[in-house]
């Protein structure tokens, strides 16, 4: 690791994971710092205190006195910028960065950087097993798994892959991606950010400095609105033209393309759905600005199944197809699924869909087009099945006793080719002891099936 200016004063604001990996890295490094949080016990402050005795911690609302005197503050994500004390901090000269920057000054290696509402999780960890597939020693972290800074504690990699939230971009001055992307924008963190304008313009700070710009052809939002010094690609559903990455057909099925050169049929995909189709385009598209060879990424791609509980195959039984999207617990999510995964469908096919759990309070109108377009029933589960009911009136709606039950009847009204997704656009408390419970009993009572 680089030494640290000796004159230099940090305060890292949020004792969470990422803050307590700023500590290790900041007190690895020799350096100055003390730690602040909002909350009057942060759940780490007993293993701070053991590991860091001689750092000052300080809990509760935040100083603004206390945070101007130092010359740099290193913020947590889940802290707010907006905070009062830490724009006294800025107007009296104090630099604010975040975990990332701190990050970037310590690696040579090329960054792949990830961003978006959607799918930043599905894409970053596939980029990473293409980078594997390719013999590329490669480290993949930031918002997903280990923090960036406890990469550092192991040698170093030859590639990094960054998953990015917006809270982090925020204060992320120095990332100067190989290839960076903003996969898609829709309106969210919106308890965080005043309007969507200003989510949008956190999440397009991963462009600044960036070789290679990875865009989404078929969402406006995410294409830089200055790309001076940077390649622009894109990716989308569509044909694409020379240079880009899209699907056409060829030899009588649908391909994913790279200009006009074919790769690979869509049908060869482990992944479901028009979005995860997507998804493996623009990470062929970040992989390839990385140097990451095509046949390799092209292997990687075939083997991968998609992360667990996110519109994840999980088996072929009796001519039906059965995928677990357990982490869709709002109607956004689960709208998304069902509209992925009706887009490719053919013809005489159709979902059957689990939906049900814990409500909070969501409306589902909002699913009743798409399912009747692309479902042949809904089979519903849990506490809140009257409520969806009500206002999936008209369409096929069953009602299941258990997770068992429902899959029990979904395969009962299913037809060869058809699909059963557990997607239930709600919370799983009432019966479960979270997603992962839901999802996990999904899968195991589907494997055992004959």
């Amino acid at each position: 690791m680089t030494l640290i200016a000796s004159d230099t004063r940090r305060i890292v604001i949020g004792l969470g994971q990422t803050g307590y990996a700023c500590a290790r890295y900041l007190s690895a490094k020799g350096a100055d710092f003390a730690v602040v949080d909002t909350r009057e016990k942060p759940p780490l402050a007993a293993q701070f205190y053991r590991e860091f005795p001689q750092v000052e911690l300080r809990c509760g609302e935040l100083d603004a006195d206390f945070l101007s005197q130092a010359t740099e503050l290193v913020l947590s994500p889940g802290v707010a910028k907006s905070s009062p004390a830490i724009q006294f901090a800025l107007q009296h000269g104090v630099r604010v960065i975040g975990d990332i920057d701190l990050f970037c000054r310590e690696i040579d290696a090329p960054i792949v950087a990830i961003t978006g509402s959607n799918a930043k999780s599905t894409v970053t960890t596939l980029v990473g097993e293409m980078a594997k597939a390719a013999g590329v020693k490669v480290a993949v972290g930031g918002n997903i798994g280990t923090p960036v800074l406890d990469l550092l504690a192991n040698d170093p990699a030859d590639l990094y892959v960054l998953e990015l939230s917006s809270f982090q971009l925020e204060t992320t001055h120095e990332l100067r991606a190989q290839a960076a992307t903003v996969l898609n924008i829709s309106p969210d963190h919106m308890d965080r950010y005043p309007d969507l304008q200003s989510y949008y313009l956190a999440k397009h700070r991963i462009y600044r400095g960036c070789r290679n710009a990875i865009i989404n052809r078929d969402d406006a939002l995410t294409a830089p609105l200055v790309s001076q010094g940077m390649k622009t690609i894109s990716f989308g559903l569509s044909a694409p033209d020379l240079g880009q990455f899209g699907m056409a057909e060829h030899e009588g099925s649908t391909w994913l393309f790279k200009g006009l050169f074919p790769l690979m049929p869509v049908a060869e995909l482990k992944v479901s759905g028009a979005h995860n189709v997507a998804n493996v385009l623009a990470a062929l598209a970040l992989g390839e600005s990385a140097g990451l060879p095509m046949q390799a990424m092209l292997q990687a791609v075939r083997a991968f199944s998609g992360l667990k509980h996110r519109c994840q195959w999980v088996a072929d039984k009796q001519g039906v197809s059965f995928i677990n999207d357990s982490k869709g617990t709002n109607v956004g999510a689960t709208l998304a699924a069902i509209q992925g995964l009706g887009l490719m469908l053919e013809a005489q096919q159709k979902l059957l869909v689990i939906l049900g759990g814990v409500g909070k309070e969501q409306q589902f109108t909002e699913l009743k087009a798409p399912l009747a377009e692309h479902a042949r029933a809904v089979i519903l589960i849990g506490k809140d099945a009257d409520q969806i009911a009500s206002d999936l009136e008209g369409l096929t709606v069953i009602r299941a006793s258990s997770l068992d039950n429902a899959i029990e009847l979904s395969l009962e009204h299913a037809v060869a080719g058809d699909t059963v997704l557990l997607s239930p656009a709600c919370a799983s408390f009432d019966m479960f002891s979270g997603y992962e419970d839901r999802g996990d009993q999904f899968i195991k009572i589907v494997e055992a099936l004959s």
